[in-house]
């Protein structure tokens, strides 16, 4: 039997472009024709509601009727939303794709052409760009998601608080720590061969935490950037809300106990306290006690769930055990400093100062 008559069989579809919505009506009306516009012909478009009390069912029942719309019954975030979502979607590849973005013709071709082609890559994402500053990279995912040392996410084109011009320095295919959740292209079996998202995190850094154990059972993450979208950004939680404050300092911690190497995840985390309680006293210096209040509700929310997070750190090494599944090491995207410190005392604003392509494996 042909691959290509294998694949029919077990999948219904070949992409699924799977758009998780809460209360998105003008992100739907505003976005959702461009990805119409633009699918591929075997790409279904998939509506995942998380419980909206706007008007999003009544308008795509009545403007969009051929979109497939499967309806959850509360809000569980992204996380919890998409995993609920991907358990009822039967396709070769998933498109998790925000309902604030704008793509284009070779925006998802590009993607599945790649995985296509490289078959020890689970998953890849396009280059993001700003949908306001269209010559900008765009704060979630930029050109590929890298980590430091003591697990702070950086991106190609974007540090911390400051996006880069994009002028074609990160047009080259690499691999990546993480792909960016806004837009991430995944083997649909290798996302229920590692669990899924956690669905503890609700929201942010949940597809740092999944890529992270990707790598661990051995496979790659890519960035293409052929593909290119606009995102708007800070669609549910703005960058500044102490939400997201919160959401972003805890779920950075969950990740560290979660997957970081049993003999150094303890004096790491203790590094990680003071580190963001000088993230903190900067909010406070800047009169941003909401921000601040946000960094110690997040330490101590991690701090009385850290056995259940524990927990679920030893069924993992359990579940690769089962599946003999030998744990990778050597990891790509990981920088060996410390970017809290690069950015504001050396003053390195751009990833291509921070002397990263000595450490960087070769281009795909």
């Amino acid at each position: 039997m042909e691959l290509e008559e294998t694949i029919k069989l077990k999948y219904d579809l070949k992409v699924a472009i799977v758009i998780l919505n809460y209360n998105g009506l003008h992100h739907l009306k505003r976005f959702l024709p461009s990805i119409i516009q633009h699918k591929p012909d075997y790409a279904d478009i998939i509506i995942a509601d998380n419980a909206s009390t706007d008007q999003s069912l009544e308008y795509l029942h009545s403007s969009h009727p051929g979109i497939q719309i499967l309806e959850l019954d509360q809000n569980t975030g992204y996380a919890g939303g998409y995993n609920n979502a991907l358990d009822q979607v039967n396709a070769e590849y998933y498109f998790l794709l925000n309902s604030d973005v704008e793509i284009n013709h070779t925006s998802i071709n590009a993607l599945i052409n790649f995985l296509d082609n490289h078959p020890a890559y689970a998953a890849c994402q396009p280059k993001v760009k700003s949908y306001l500053q269209r010559d900008e990279f765009e704060y979630a995912g930029a050109s590929g998601g890298w980590i430091d040392f003591f697990g702070y996410p950086l991106c190609r084109g974007r540090i911390l608080a400051t996006n880069e011009k994009d002028v074609g320095q990160y047009d080259d295919m690499q691999r990546i720590f993480w792909a960016t959740g806004a837009a991430l292209m995944i083997r649909s079996e290798v996302f229920h061969k590692v669990g899924g998202f956690d669905s503890d995190f609700f929201a942010h850094m949940e597809e740092i935490d999944l890529c992270w154990r990707i790598q661990r059972i051995g496979m790659h993450i890519g960035v293409v950037p052929e593909s290119e979208i606009y995102h708007l950004g800070g669609g549910t939680l703005s960058y500044e809300s102490p939400r997201k404050t919160f959401l972003n300092f805890r779920n950075s911690l969950y990740i560290l106990a979660k997957n970081q190497r049993g003999h150094i995840v303890i004096w790491m985390l203790f590094i990680r306290l003071v580190l963001d309680g000088i993230a903190g006293i900067r909010f406070l210096c800047l009169a941003d006690w909401r921000n601040f209040m946000a960094i110690i509700k997040a330490h101590l929310h991690f701090y009385v769930n850290l056995p259940d997070t524990w927990k679920k750190r030893k069924a993992f090494l359990h579940r690769m055990e089962e599946q003999g599944i030998k744990e990778r090491v050597a990891l790509d995207g990981k920088y060996s400093g410390c970017i809290v410190w690069d950015y504001f005392i050396l003053r390195k604003k751009k990833f291509s100062q921070l002397g990263i392509n000595e450490q960087r494996e070769k281009e795909i």
